[in-house]
């Protein structure tokens, strides 16, 4: 699968919680999605993945909050980044 970088990057929120972003382009698609990217987003917080959104092969888009495994649908890269950031700021409001 030839993969190139799209996006790669890590952005300090505070001292212990930070979000870090990679996303490739894929041809031909990972196994279970149909688009053309492989993608991993996580926001840790004191060094726990609180809250992570990949599509593993055969599994497709999905994130994980806490404990649980949701589906999601994709409609574009710069839709899925912006969910992932609104899910970012509502668990940090939630955090307190």
């Amino acid at each position: 699968m030839p993969a190139t970088l799209f996006k790669k990057f890590t952005r300090y929120l505070d001292e212990n919680e930070f979000i870090q972003v990679l996303i490739w382009e894929v041809d031909p698609a990972v196994f279970g999605s149909n688009h053309g990217y492989k993608y991993s987003m996580a926001y840790i917080v004191s060094g726990v993945c609180v809250m992570r959104y990949d599509n593993e092969r055969g599994k497709g888009d999905h994130k994980h909050i806490r404990e649980q495994e949701i589906g999601t649908s994709f409609s574009s890269i710069e839709q899925l980044l912006a969910d992932f950031l609104a899910d970012v700021e509502t668990i940090r409001n939630e955090r307190g």
